[in-house]
């Protein structure tokens, strides 16, 4: 079956950096974009970037543009998005998926002094 396994989050200081990591398994991963979302607390899940099949970033929020980037390895079916100069704002559970479903539990940033 399709699984997104998330990793990587933590409490970091703004302005500090993250690496999340994203698992994938019970798909041919290397012919699919791979999307990160996240959702803060109280808010809908959102868009904020994605990798397509061959390594091009795809932004959906402005916000992230500088900051943030994405990378991916067909070879391990995985996916990573770094994430620098991290704000308050970027607090959230991460999730990355290739198909608005079977998500996965997520991993949790929170970006706090």
């Amino acid at each position: 079956q399709v699984q997104f396994v998330e990793s990587g989050g933590g409490l970091v200081q703004p302005g500090g950096s993250l690496r999340l990591s994203c698992v994938a398994s019970g798909f041919t991963f290397g012919t699919y974009t791979i999307r990160w979302y996240r959702q803060a607390p109280g808010k809908e899940r959102e868009l904020v970037m994605g990798i397509d099949s061959v390594g091009q970033p795809l932004y959906y929020t402005n916000s992230v543009m500088g900051r943030f980037t994405v990378s991916r390895d067909n070879d391990k079916n995985t996916a990573s998005l770094q994430m620098n100069n991290l704000k308050a704002e970027d607090t959230a559970v991460y999730y990355c998926n290739a198909f608005d479903k079977w998500w996965g539990q997520g991993t949790q940033v929170t970006v706090s002094s």
